[in-house]
Protein backbone atom coordinates (compact mmCIF):
# COMPACT_ATOMS: atom_id res chain seq x y z
CA UNK A 1 0.00 0.00 0.00
CA UNK A 2 1.71 3.43 -0.61
CA UNK A 3 1.62 5.69 2.11
CA UNK A 4 -0.57 9.01 2.20
CA UNK A 5 0.52 12.17 2.38
CA UNK A 6 1.31 13.77 5.85
CA UNK A 7 -1.77 15.56 8.10
CA UNK A 8 -4.30 14.17 5.97
CA UNK A 9 -6.61 11.36 6.54
CA UNK A 10 -6.46 7.81 5.19
CA UNK A 11 -9.28 6.75 3.49
CA UNK A 12 -9.96 2.85 3.15
CA UNK A 13 -12.46 2.29 0.15
CA UNK A 14 -13.39 -0.80 -2.31
CA UNK A 15 -13.11 -0.66 -5.75
CA UNK A 16 -14.63 -2.70 -9.01
CA UNK A 17 -11.28 -3.82 -11.25
CA UNK A 18 -10.84 -6.35 -13.90
CA UNK A 19 -8.71 -9.24 -12.44
CA UNK A 20 -5.61 -7.37 -14.44
CA UNK A 21 -5.72 -4.01 -12.36
CA UNK A 22 -6.63 -6.17 -8.79
CA UNK A 23 -2.58 -7.13 -8.10
CA UNK A 24 -1.81 -3.32 -9.12
CA UNK A 25 -5.11 -1.61 -6.86
CA UNK A 26 -3.84 -4.05 -3.87
CA UNK A 27 -0.61 -3.13 -3.84
CA UNK A 28 -0.63 0.55 -4.68
CA UNK A 29 -4.48 2.04 -3.65
CA UNK A 30 -6.02 4.38 -6.25
CA UNK A 31 -6.04 8.35 -6.07
CA UNK A 32 -4.87 8.21 -2.44
CA UNK A 33 -7.20 6.09 -1.44
CA UNK A 34 -6.31 2.47 0.27
CA UNK A 35 -8.24 -0.37 -1.45
CA UNK A 36 -7.59 -3.63 1.00
CA UNK A 37 -10.85 -5.19 -1.04
CA UNK A 38 -11.60 -5.65 -4.68
CA UNK A 39 -15.00 -6.85 -6.30
CA UNK A 40 -13.59 -8.05 -9.64
CA UNK A 41 -15.03 -7.72 -12.93
CA UNK A 42 -16.33 -11.37 -13.61
CA UNK A 43 -15.55 -12.28 -17.10
CA UNK A 44 -17.90 -15.82 -16.83
CA UNK A 45 -21.29 -15.38 -18.70
CA UNK A 46 -23.27 -17.99 -20.09
CA UNK A 47 -22.24 -17.28 -23.33
CA UNK A 48 -20.22 -20.59 -23.39
CA UNK A 49 -23.38 -22.38 -23.42
CA UNK A 50 -24.54 -21.37 -26.68
CA UNK A 51 -21.79 -23.90 -28.79
CA UNK A 52 -22.51 -26.72 -26.13
CA UNK A 53 -26.14 -26.61 -27.06
CA UNK A 54 -25.83 -26.12 -30.82
CA UNK A 55 -23.07 -28.73 -30.98
CA UNK A 56 -25.62 -31.21 -29.21
CA UNK A 57 -28.36 -29.47 -31.48
CA UNK A 58 -25.74 -30.54 -34.66
CA UNK A 59 -25.02 -34.21 -33.22
CA UNK A 60 -28.66 -34.87 -33.25
CA UNK A 61 -29.50 -33.76 -36.42
CA UNK A 62 -26.23 -35.79 -37.48
CA UNK A 63 -28.16 -38.52 -35.86
CA UNK A 64 -31.66 -38.42 -37.44
CA UNK A 65 -29.97 -37.72 -40.46
CA UNK A 66 -28.08 -40.96 -40.16
CA UNK A 67 -31.10 -42.90 -39.81
CA UNK A 68 -32.75 -41.25 -42.71
CA UNK A 69 -29.60 -42.36 -44.78
CA UNK A 70 -30.16 -46.01 -44.04
CA UNK A 71 -33.83 -45.47 -45.05
CA UNK A 72 -33.28 -44.22 -48.63
CA UNK A 73 -31.69 -44.86 -51.83
CA UNK A 74 -29.64 -43.03 -54.17
CA UNK A 75 -29.22 -39.33 -54.42
CA UNK A 76 -31.31 -38.52 -51.35
CA UNK A 77 -29.33 -41.10 -49.15
CA UNK A 78 -26.14 -39.72 -50.47
CA UNK A 79 -27.10 -36.08 -49.47
CA UNK A 80 -27.99 -37.58 -46.06
CA UNK A 81 -24.98 -39.00 -45.50
CA UNK A 82 -22.93 -36.15 -46.45
CA UNK A 83 -25.16 -33.95 -44.30
CA UNK A 84 -24.62 -36.47 -41.50
CA UNK A 85 -21.38 -36.43 -41.33
CA UNK A 86 -21.30 -32.61 -41.21
CA UNK A 87 -23.03 -32.02 -38.33
CA UNK A 88 -21.26 -34.67 -36.61
CA UNK A 89 -17.88 -32.62 -37.49
CA UNK A 90 -19.47 -29.51 -36.68
CA UNK A 91 -21.20 -31.09 -33.53
CA UNK A 92 -17.94 -31.90 -32.16
CA UNK A 93 -16.11 -29.09 -33.10
CA UNK A 94 -18.76 -26.97 -31.05
CA UNK A 95 -18.50 -29.06 -28.55
CA UNK A 96 -14.83 -28.99 -28.17
CA UNK A 97 -15.39 -24.75 -28.61
CA UNK A 98 -18.16 -24.57 -25.43
CA UNK A 99 -15.16 -27.13 -23.67
CA UNK A 100 -12.59 -25.40 -23.67
CA UNK A 101 -14.87 -22.09 -23.17
CA UNK A 102 -16.24 -23.39 -19.89
CA UNK A 103 -12.52 -24.30 -19.04
CA UNK A 104 -11.06 -21.14 -19.46
CA UNK A 105 -13.79 -19.40 -18.15
CA UNK A 106 -13.58 -21.36 -14.96
CA UNK A 107 -9.80 -20.68 -14.04
CA UNK A 108 -9.09 -18.01 -11.52
CA UNK A 109 -6.17 -16.82 -10.26
CA UNK A 110 -5.57 -15.17 -6.99
CA UNK A 111 -3.38 -13.22 -6.08
CA UNK A 112 -0.57 -14.08 -3.49
CA UNK A 113 -0.85 -12.86 0.26
CA UNK A 114 -5.01 -12.23 -0.81
CA UNK A 115 -8.35 -14.54 -0.16
CA UNK A 116 -11.16 -14.87 -2.45
CA UNK A 117 -14.37 -14.81 -1.32
CA UNK A 118 -16.27 -18.34 -3.41
CA UNK A 119 -20.13 -17.61 -3.67
CA UNK A 120 -22.78 -19.60 -4.88
CA UNK A 121 -25.97 -18.56 -5.87
CA UNK A 122 -24.86 -15.46 -3.70
CA UNK A 123 -24.29 -17.53 -0.68
CA UNK A 124 -20.55 -17.80 0.81
CA UNK A 125 -19.33 -20.80 0.71
CA UNK A 126 -15.38 -20.90 1.32
CA UNK A 127 -12.40 -18.83 1.07
CA UNK A 128 -9.70 -19.62 -1.53
CA UNK A 129 -6.21 -19.36 -1.04
CA UNK A 130 -3.70 -18.15 -3.43
CA UNK A 131 -3.00 -19.45 -6.60
CA UNK A 132 -5.11 -20.76 -9.78
CA UNK A 133 -8.86 -22.43 -8.64
CA UNK A 134 -11.06 -23.90 -11.35
CA UNK A 135 -14.85 -23.05 -10.75
CA UNK A 136 -16.46 -26.06 -12.55
CA UNK A 137 -20.41 -25.32 -11.07
CA UNK A 138 -21.89 -22.05 -13.64
CA UNK A 139 -22.91 -20.09 -10.83
CA UNK A 140 -19.94 -19.92 -8.43
CA UNK A 141 -17.95 -16.64 -8.71
CA UNK A 142 -15.43 -14.79 -6.38
CA UNK A 143 -17.32 -11.83 -4.97
CA UNK A 144 -14.22 -10.52 -2.94
CA UNK A 145 -10.50 -10.46 -3.22
CA UNK A 146 -8.91 -9.37 0.13
CA UNK A 147 -5.44 -8.24 1.49
CA UNK A 148 -4.77 -10.67 4.15
CA UNK A 149 -1.38 -10.80 4.25
CA UNK A 150 -0.45 -6.65 4.13
CA UNK A 151 0.22 -5.05 7.20
CA UNK A 152 -1.95 -1.45 5.51
CA UNK A 153 -0.64 1.58 7.11
CA UNK A 154 -3.42 4.27 8.08
CA UNK A 155 -2.93 8.10 9.50
CA UNK A 156 -5.72 9.59 11.09
CA UNK A 157 -5.12 13.35 12.51
CA UNK A 158 -7.41 14.04 15.42
CA UNK A 159 -8.06 18.34 15.43
CA UNK A 160 -8.90 20.28 17.64
CA UNK A 161 -8.17 17.76 20.38
CA UNK A 162 -8.99 19.25 24.24
CA UNK A 163 -6.16 18.74 27.09
CA UNK A 164 -6.49 18.55 30.95
CA UNK A 165 -6.94 22.26 30.89
CA UNK A 166 -9.33 22.25 28.14
CA UNK A 167 -6.62 23.69 25.67
CA UNK A 168 -8.21 22.20 22.27
CA UNK A 169 -4.68 21.55 20.36
CA UNK A 170 -4.27 22.00 16.75
CA UNK A 171 -3.76 18.71 15.85
CA UNK A 172 -2.66 15.14 16.87
CA UNK A 173 -0.99 13.25 14.11
CA UNK A 174 -2.08 9.21 14.49
CA UNK A 175 -0.40 6.59 12.65
CA UNK A 176 -1.26 2.70 12.90
CA UNK A 177 -0.78 -0.52 10.80
CA UNK A 178 -4.16 -2.97 10.64
CA UNK A 179 -4.45 -6.25 9.16
CA UNK A 180 -7.59 -8.13 7.89
CA UNK A 181 -7.34 -11.96 9.71
CA UNK A 182 -10.69 -13.13 9.02
CA UNK A 183 -11.98 -11.81 5.11
CA UNK A 184 -15.43 -13.64 5.28
CA UNK A 185 -16.40 -11.95 8.18
CA UNK A 186 -14.73 -8.06 7.03
CA UNK A 187 -16.58 -8.21 3.77
CA UNK A 188 -19.96 -9.86 5.18
CA UNK A 189 -19.98 -7.60 8.36
CA UNK A 190 -18.66 -3.63 7.67
CA UNK A 191 -17.08 -3.74 4.52
CA UNK A 192 -14.65 -1.95 3.54
CA UNK A 193 -15.99 1.89 3.19
CA UNK A 194 -17.86 1.13 6.76
CA UNK A 195 -14.72 0.20 8.48
CA UNK A 196 -13.27 3.31 7.47
CA UNK A 197 -15.68 5.70 9.07
CA UNK A 198 -15.68 2.83 12.34
CA UNK A 199 -11.84 2.98 12.49
CA UNK A 200 -11.71 7.06 12.16
CA UNK A 201 -14.42 7.21 14.58
CA UNK A 202 -12.32 4.44 17.20
CA UNK A 203 -8.99 6.44 16.60
CA UNK A 204 -10.75 9.86 17.25
CA UNK A 205 -12.36 8.31 20.87
CA UNK A 206 -8.77 7.06 21.89
CA UNK A 207 -6.97 10.06 20.72
CA UNK A 208 -9.42 12.26 22.77
CA UNK A 209 -9.71 10.19 25.48
CA UNK A 210 -5.56 10.21 25.66
CA UNK A 211 -5.18 14.02 25.44
CA UNK A 212 -7.52 14.28 28.27
CA UNK A 213 -4.96 12.82 30.76
CA UNK A 214 -2.14 15.30 29.76
CA UNK A 215 -1.54 18.53 30.60
CA UNK A 216 -1.25 21.19 27.77
CA UNK A 217 3.06 21.80 28.00
CA UNK A 218 3.51 18.17 28.49
CA UNK A 219 1.49 17.56 24.81
CA UNK A 220 4.74 17.21 23.37
CA UNK A 221 5.33 14.20 25.23
CA UNK A 222 2.75 12.44 23.75
CA UNK A 223 4.89 11.89 20.30
CA UNK A 224 6.28 9.06 20.71
CA UNK A 225 4.78 7.88 23.69
CA UNK A 226 3.21 4.20 24.77
CA UNK A 227 0.09 3.21 23.01
CA UNK A 228 -0.50 0.25 23.83
CA UNK A 229 -3.32 0.73 25.81
CA UNK A 230 -4.40 2.26 22.91
CA UNK A 231 -3.78 -0.67 20.34
CA UNK A 232 -5.68 -2.97 22.83
CA UNK A 233 -8.73 -0.63 23.17
CA UNK A 234 -8.99 -0.61 19.14
CA UNK A 235 -8.14 -4.15 18.55
CA UNK A 236 -11.13 -4.74 21.16
CA UNK A 237 -13.44 -2.65 19.11
CA UNK A 238 -12.05 -4.36 15.79
CA UNK A 239 -11.91 -8.00 16.93
CA UNK A 240 -15.35 -8.65 16.18
CA UNK A 241 -14.83 -7.14 12.29
CA UNK A 242 -11.96 -9.20 11.34
CA UNK A 243 -9.04 -6.65 11.45
CA UNK A 244 -6.00 -6.90 14.25
CA UNK A 245 -4.25 -3.88 14.99
CA UNK A 246 -0.34 -4.49 14.28
CA UNK A 247 1.47 -1.81 15.54
CA UNK A 248 0.48 2.29 16.22
CA UNK A 249 2.03 5.42 17.39
CA UNK A 250 1.74 9.40 17.68
CA UNK A 251 4.19 10.59 15.19
CA UNK A 252 3.38 14.27 15.59
CA UNK A 253 1.17 16.84 18.12
CA UNK A 254 0.68 20.54 16.75
CA UNK A 255 -0.13 23.10 19.50
CA UNK A 256 -2.08 26.48 19.00
CA UNK A 257 -0.09 29.36 17.72
CA UNK A 258 -0.18 31.32 20.57
CA UNK A 259 0.75 28.23 22.93
CA UNK A 260 3.68 27.90 20.28
CA UNK A 261 4.80 31.38 21.01
CA UNK A 262 4.83 30.99 24.71
CA UNK A 263 6.36 27.55 24.67
CA UNK A 264 9.24 29.01 21.70
CA UNK A 265 9.66 31.61 25.07
CA UNK A 266 10.14 29.04 27.42
CA UNK A 267 11.96 26.94 24.99
CA UNK A 268 14.60 30.01 24.41
CA UNK A 269 14.21 30.85 28.70
CA UNK A 270 15.19 27.50 28.90
CA UNK A 271 18.22 27.41 26.38
CA UNK A 272 19.40 30.90 28.36
CA UNK A 273 18.72 28.70 31.65
CA UNK A 274 21.13 25.85 30.21
CA UNK A 275 24.11 28.56 28.90
CA UNK A 276 23.65 30.07 32.53
CA UNK A 277 23.93 26.34 33.83
CA UNK A 278 26.78 25.26 31.99
CA UNK A 279 28.66 28.72 32.25
CA UNK A 280 27.88 28.17 36.10
CA UNK A 281 29.32 24.56 35.59
CA UNK A 282 32.22 25.68 34.17
CA UNK A 283 33.03 28.20 37.12
CA UNK A 284 31.73 25.39 39.47
CA UNK A 285 34.26 23.02 38.21
CA UNK A 286 36.84 25.15 38.37
CA UNK A 287 36.47 25.97 41.61
CA UNK A 288 36.19 22.42 42.67
CA UNK A 289 39.58 21.77 41.05
CA UNK A 290 41.52 24.88 42.59
CA UNK A 291 39.06 23.50 46.22
CA UNK A 292 40.05 20.05 45.07
CA UNK A 293 44.07 21.24 44.80
CA UNK A 294 43.77 22.76 47.98
CA UNK A 295 42.63 19.79 49.74
CA UNK A 296 45.45 17.87 48.15
CA UNK A 297 47.98 20.02 49.56
CA UNK A 298 46.37 19.81 52.83
CA UNK A 299 45.90 16.16 52.53
CA UNK A 300 49.70 16.03 51.85
CA UNK A 301 50.42 18.57 54.49
CA UNK A 302 48.24 16.54 57.13
CA UNK A 303 49.71 13.53 56.00
CA UNK A 304 53.35 15.00 56.96
CA UNK A 305 52.43 15.76 60.19
CA UNK A 306 50.55 12.43 60.97
CA UNK A 307 53.91 10.97 59.41
CA UNK A 308 55.81 13.35 62.51
CA UNK A 309 53.14 12.15 64.95
CA UNK A 310 53.76 8.54 64.09
CA UNK A 311 57.25 9.01 64.85
CA UNK A 312 56.46 10.83 67.83
CA UNK A 313 54.52 8.13 69.26
CA UNK A 314 56.45 5.63 68.37
CA UNK A 315 59.42 7.16 70.37
CA UNK A 316 57.47 7.82 72.91
CA UNK A 317 56.11 4.25 72.62
CA UNK A 318 59.79 3.18 72.73
CA UNK A 319 60.67 5.46 75.72
CA UNK A 320 57.87 3.70 77.67
CA UNK A 321 58.58 0.40 76.20
CA UNK A 322 62.22 0.78 78.25
CA UNK A 323 60.85 3.02 81.03
CA UNK A 324 58.56 -0.48 81.94
CA UNK A 325 60.83 -2.44 81.08
CA UNK A 326 63.27 -1.20 83.66
CA UNK A 327 60.41 -0.73 86.04
CA UNK A 328 59.41 -4.57 85.45
CA UNK A 329 63.25 -5.31 85.90
CA UNK A 330 63.23 -3.65 89.47
CA UNK A 331 59.99 -5.19 90.33
CA UNK A 332 61.68 -8.68 89.07
CA UNK A 333 64.49 -7.94 91.49
CA UNK A 334 62.37 -7.18 94.03
CA UNK A 335 60.46 -10.09 93.45
CA UNK A 336 63.17 -12.31 93.58
CA UNK A 337 64.57 -10.53 97.12
CA UNK A 338 61.23 -11.21 98.47
CA UNK A 339 60.60 -14.54 97.86
CA UNK A 340 64.68 -15.55 98.37
CA UNK A 341 63.26 -13.52 102.01
CA UNK A 342 59.94 -15.53 101.81
CA UNK A 343 61.95 -18.86 101.11
CA UNK A 344 64.76 -18.23 104.17
CA UNK A 345 61.84 -17.70 106.65
CA UNK A 346 59.95 -20.68 105.26
CA UNK A 347 62.69 -22.82 105.74
CA UNK A 348 63.76 -21.50 108.66
CA UNK A 349 60.29 -21.87 110.09
CA UNK A 350 59.97 -25.63 108.98
CA UNK A 351 63.28 -26.00 110.63
CA UNK A 352 61.79 -24.76 114.06
CA UNK A 353 58.55 -26.73 113.16
CA UNK A 354 60.47 -29.49 112.78
CA UNK A 355 63.03 -28.71 116.29
CA UNK A 356 59.59 -28.59 118.17
CA UNK A 357 57.80 -31.71 116.42
CA UNK A 358 61.34 -33.36 117.70
CA UNK A 359 61.04 -31.69 121.10
CA UNK A 360 57.51 -32.60 121.62
CA UNK A 361 57.97 -36.13 120.37
CA UNK A 362 60.75 -36.18 123.00
CA UNK A 363 58.08 -35.12 125.62
CA UNK A 364 55.92 -37.69 124.99
CA UNK A 365 58.13 -40.02 125.02
CA UNK A 366 59.82 -38.66 128.41
CA UNK A 367 55.70 -38.57 129.21
CA UNK A 368 54.98 -41.76 128.38
CA UNK A 369 58.11 -43.12 130.56
CA UNK A 370 57.11 -41.07 133.42
CA UNK A 371 53.41 -42.32 133.64
CA UNK A 372 54.99 -46.01 133.60
CA UNK A 373 57.16 -45.07 136.37
CA UNK A 374 54.17 -43.57 137.76
CA UNK A 375 52.63 -46.73 137.61
CA UNK A 376 55.30 -49.18 138.58
CA UNK A 377 55.54 -47.06 142.06
CA UNK A 378 52.08 -46.99 142.48
CA UNK A 379 51.47 -50.82 142.12
CA UNK A 380 54.48 -50.88 144.94
CA UNK A 381 52.93 -48.75 146.77
CA UNK A 382 49.39 -51.13 146.58
CA UNK A 383 51.57 -53.73 147.21
CA UNK A 384 53.25 -52.65 150.66
CA UNK A 385 49.31 -51.42 151.92
CA UNK A 386 48.18 -54.53 150.67
CA UNK A 387 50.93 -56.15 153.00
CA UNK A 388 50.06 -54.10 156.07
CA UNK A 389 46.25 -54.06 155.27
CA UNK A 390 44.51 -56.30 158.06
CA UNK A 391 43.44 -59.93 156.75
CA UNK A 392 39.88 -60.67 157.06
CA UNK A 393 38.80 -64.00 159.15
CA UNK A 394 35.90 -66.17 158.11
CA UNK A 395 34.55 -68.48 160.29
CA UNK A 396 32.14 -70.59 159.11
CA UNK A 397 29.39 -72.27 161.01
CA UNK A 398 26.80 -74.45 160.34
CA UNK A 399 23.81 -73.25 158.50
CA UNK A 400 21.77 -72.39 161.47
CA UNK A 401 20.93 -69.07 162.59
CA UNK A 402 21.46 -69.49 166.60
CA UNK A 403 25.16 -69.61 167.52
CA UNK A 404 26.59 -70.93 170.37
CA UNK A 405 28.45 -69.47 173.33
CA UNK A 406 31.52 -71.31 173.13
CA UNK A 407 32.30 -70.76 169.48
CA UNK A 408 31.43 -66.95 169.58
CA UNK A 409 34.34 -66.54 172.74
CA UNK A 410 36.41 -68.83 171.28
CA UNK A 411 36.70 -66.84 167.66
CA UNK A 412 37.25 -63.54 170.16
CA UNK A 413 40.35 -64.82 171.79
CA UNK A 414 41.87 -66.43 168.11
CA UNK A 415 41.36 -63.39 166.32
CA UNK A 416 44.42 -61.39 168.25
CA UNK A 417 46.64 -64.15 167.55
CA UNK A 418 45.90 -64.54 164.06
CA UNK A 419 46.65 -61.23 163.25
CA UNK A 420 49.59 -60.12 164.75
CA UNK A 421 51.52 -63.42 163.12
CA UNK A 422 50.29 -61.83 159.71
CA UNK A 423 51.86 -58.86 160.62
CA UNK A 424 55.46 -60.54 161.87
CA UNK A 425 55.15 -62.37 158.29
CA UNK A 426 54.69 -59.22 156.64
CA UNK A 427 57.61 -57.10 157.66
CA UNK A 428 60.09 -59.89 157.72
CA UNK A 429 59.21 -60.22 153.71
CA UNK A 430 60.30 -56.34 152.93
CA UNK A 431 63.93 -55.41 153.26
CA UNK A 432 65.47 -52.00 152.66
CA UNK A 433 67.20 -51.81 149.07
CA UNK A 434 70.07 -49.74 148.14
CA UNK A 435 68.61 -47.11 146.78
CA UNK A 436 66.27 -46.43 149.80
CA UNK A 437 63.59 -48.48 148.91
CA UNK A 438 62.64 -52.19 149.46
CA UNK A 439 64.36 -55.21 148.18
CA UNK A 440 62.07 -58.37 148.05
CA UNK A 441 63.81 -61.15 149.09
Amino acid sequence: MSSVRSHRRSVISEAVAPWGDIARLLRGGEAGTLLPVIIPKHRRRLWWMLPLWVGGYALLSGVMLSLKESGSDGLGGMAAGALATLSYVVGVLLLVIGGLWWWRSSIVEIEQGTHGVLTRYGAVVRTLDAGRHYLWHPWSRVDFVVDTATEIPYSAPVMACPTQENVPLRSIEFFLKFRITDAVLFVRTIGAGNFDLVLSSAVQDAIRQRARRVRTERAYDLRGSDVADMQDLLNRQLDRYGVRITGCNIPDVQLPAQYQQHLATREQVAKERTAYEQEWGLIRKRRIDSLGMDIERAKKTRDARIVEVRAALNRAREEVAQLLERQETEAQRVRFEIETRGRSGLIAAENEARAQQALAKAYRDNRAVLQYELARRRLEVGSRLAGKAPRPVVVRTDGGADTSALSTLFTAQMLPRLTTGDRVLNGSALLPGEDGGHEER
